[in-house]
Order: structure tokens, then C-alpha cells, then sequence
């Protein structure tokens, strides 16, 4: 007797057999999800066409045929092939992929351990063993992600990564001050902005390196001058919570800014009204000043999120907290701007007031009555 599974997912997902497949619309391809005798089949076909749903119910019930047979004939049924996890993981490092973490979970699964093998319990006792007083956030990252990552490498689960052939628009210190110049006098460039509002902006992109629509989102309540620290909410896909730290010249430039509410308002007072893509809202007024500096259309709002990330990496050659500051969830991107800069970059942003150097200051002698610098 069959078992039917109560939880459905997808579209097409009214059954007239058990082996009926339904189209994923998420992971783009047909699945088949049914159960023989208390065991439970669930497994896309790798059919990517909603159209080619014949096919997939030849394959589905071929799969259904198959369950069946192992079920009555469980000795005639060849073990499937398993996989070491140490072969997976050498693998999927030759393809490039990221090695931070691997050596210590290679090492203590060793050459017996196959990834069709590890479970929860697998990993749970991995993190005992390895990660002993670890928080749980430096487990999952350096533990459980690694280990999932491998997995579905090895089973064909995993997101492709593509070559990063993407140029990455940057501007220059000179070129910044151009556009600085005619944000600070926006007459001159033909923009209606007395109030300085769009060079609010340029310097606190330039100097958090936050993207259009989170700095559209910025509350003014959010800004500790103490510590010159902003925190952003993050967005629900580009970028992750964090603080961002403004060099002075950002804070300079920015002068005053509302006590609470939208921190940063369009050129006439108003506060932007949340969209997907946020930096169009402010398209007119940026591209009046970048005319006006004699800049090319290959400048938009977020290139000032790509010049602060190619200036604080030139800077101080600090690549986890390039990371961490800019919010992303994963090194690739981030990884873009440590290729892209002259040699001398790391000192020209510093002649013209832009410090992204973490100073801690010296030794501190017992005794010695000091003040914590920001």
C-alpha cells in the first residue's frame, strides 16, 4: 500500500499517480516527491522546461519503477557509489573555490568519511571536536558552510560560479574632487540644490561605502558621532546589517543632517520613497554633477560604492574588513576591488582627507591615564 505526502510545493501539483512530477518554479526544473512502503522520494529530474513535462513523466515513473523494484528486490539492487569527503573537497578546491577552513575538516574526516554519510549528527560531533568553545556563528561559518558547500558541490546542487570578467568603474581622488567641487556649488552645474543635499550623499557613499538605496535608508538616529559609526539596516538581498565608519572628510562635507528620519532627502526636502533599484531616484541631480566634472555616463550613483571599496583596500590592504564593512555576504565580490589599483592609490585618497586606516594607537603603560581615540 502507498503512501501519499501531505506537504505541497510547486505549480501543476494535482496528482493522478503517485509519480506525477510538479514544476519548481524556484529552482526552475520538475521534481517528483512520492513515498514506497515509509521511505520518501523526493528529487528533481534536471528537466528545465516547464514545456517538456512529457518527458518528465517518463522520467518520473521511470523512477517510480525503479523504487518499486529495490523495494521488492532489495538484495539485486547495486549499492549506489559514495563519494570520500576528502575527494569531494580536493575538487572543489581545484575549481576554485573558496579553501579557507577545508584543511581542518579534511584532516579530521580523513579518507573513510563520504559525503552521502554526513548528517547532522556528523557535523554536530565535527563541532565538538573541532569547535569546542567557538560561538555559534564562527561554527556555521567555518564548519557547517564549508561542509555544505563541498556536499553540494559534489551532488551537483550548488550555484555555479561564473568567471568575474566585470570591469569595475572607479573614480580617481582628482575625479572625485571635480564632482566634489560642483556639489559644492550646484548652480554651476545647473542643479537647484541650496541646500547641498546631493554632496550629503556623494561624501557619505564615498566615505561608508553604502549603496544608493541604503543610503536612501539611513536613519539620522542611527549616527553615533563618538565613534563616527552609522548603522545600516541592510537590505533583504545586496547587503548584510553593519556599521559603517566615515573618515572625517565625509563628516565635513556632509555638515548638517536631520536629528532623526530619513537622513539623506532629495534636493527639494523631500525623503526618497523606497524602490528596488534606488539609485535612479537620484539620477538627474548625480549626472548634473558628473557633466559638470566632466565625467562620462559610465559613473553612476553606485560607483562611489566601488570607489570606496577600491580606496580602502589600496588603503590598508585589509580584506576582512573590506568585507565586513561593506556588507557583503559573500568575499567574491569584494574580492573584485583588491586587483583594480594603481600602486600608488594607497596614498593619493590620504592628500585629500580620505582616511579609511584603523588606529588603535600604541602600547599603553601600566598607569597611564589615556583616552580612547575614535
Amino acid at each position: 500500500m502507498q503512501d501519499t505526502p501531505k506537504k505541497t510545493r510547486g505549480k501543476n501539483r494535482e496528482k493522478r499517480n503517485p509519480w506525477d512530477p510538479y514544476w519548481v518554479e524556484k529552482a526552475g526544473d520538475w521534481a517528483v516527491d512520492f513515498v514506497i512502503n515509509g521511505r520518501r522520494y523526493r528529487r528533481r529530474l534536471g528537466i528545465g522546461s516547464e514545456e517538456m513535462k512529457s518527458r518528465a513523466n517518463e522520467e518520473a515513473k521511470r523512477l517510480w519503477s525503479q523504487a518499486w523494484d529495490q523495494m521488492k528486490n532489495p538484495n539485486d539492487a547495486e549499492a549506489p557509489a559514495k563519494t570520500p569527503f576528502c575527494l569531494a573537497a580536493l575538487r572543489y578546491m581545484e575549481q576554485g573555490k573558496e579553501r579557507r577552513f577545508l584543511a581542518r575538516i579534511i584532516e579530521y574526516f580523513g579518507e573513510d568519511i563520504m559525503i552521502e554519510d554526513i548528517d547532522t549528527m556528523t557535523i554536530a560531533a565535527a563541532a565538538s571536536e573541532l569547535y569546542p568553545h567557538a560561538k555559534p556563528e564562527t561554527v556555521k561559518r567555518q564548519l557547517k558552510t564549508p561542509i555544505r558547500a563541498v556536499i553540494n558541490f559534489a551532488q551537483g546542487t550548488g550555484r555555479e560560479k561564473g568567471h568575474d570578467t566585470k570591469r569595475t568603474r572607479w573614480l580617481t581622488p582628482e575625479e572625485v574632487e571635480r564632482m566634489l567641487f560642483f556639489a559644492s556649488n550646484p548652480e554651476r552645474a545647473g542643479l537647484h540644490d541650496p541646500h547641498l543635499r546631493t554632496l550629503q550623499k556623494i561624501a557619505f557613499m564615498l566615505g561608508g561605502g553604502a549603496g544608493p538605496g541604503e543610503t536612501f535608508a539611513a536613519q539620522a538616529e542611527n549616527w553615533n558621532a563618538a565613534t563616527s559609526e552609522w548603522w545600516l539596516d541592510g537590505t533583504k538581498t545586496a547587503y548584510r546589517a553593519r556599521f559603517v565608519i566615515l573618515p572625517h572628510r565625509s563628516i565635513d562635507l556632509m555638515g548638517d543632517l536631520p536629528a532623526s528620519g530619513p537622513a539623506f532627502l532629495a534636493p527639494d526636502g523631500q525623503p526618497y520613497v523606497a524602490r528596488q533599484n534606488g539609485g535612479g531616484q537620484m539620477a538627474e541631480a548625480f549626472g548634473k554633477i558628473r557633466d559638470a566634472a566632466g565625467l562620462g555616463k559610465d559613473v553612476v550613483p553606485y560607483t562611489l560604492r566601488h570607489t570606496w571599496a577600491t580606496w580602502f583596500y589600496a588603503q590598508t590592504k585589509d580584506f576582512r574588513r573590506l568585507v565586513d564593512l561593506g556588507g557583503w555576504n559573500k568575499s567574491d565580490t569584494a574580492n573584485r576591488y583588491c586587483k583594480v589599483a594603481p600602486k600608488d592609490l594607497g596614498n593619493r585618497p590620504l592628500q585629500h582627507g580620505w582616511d579609511f586606516r584603523e588606529d588603535v594607537g600604541g602600547p599603553v603603560k601600566y598607569g597611564e591615564l589615556v583616552t580612547v581615540r575614535k
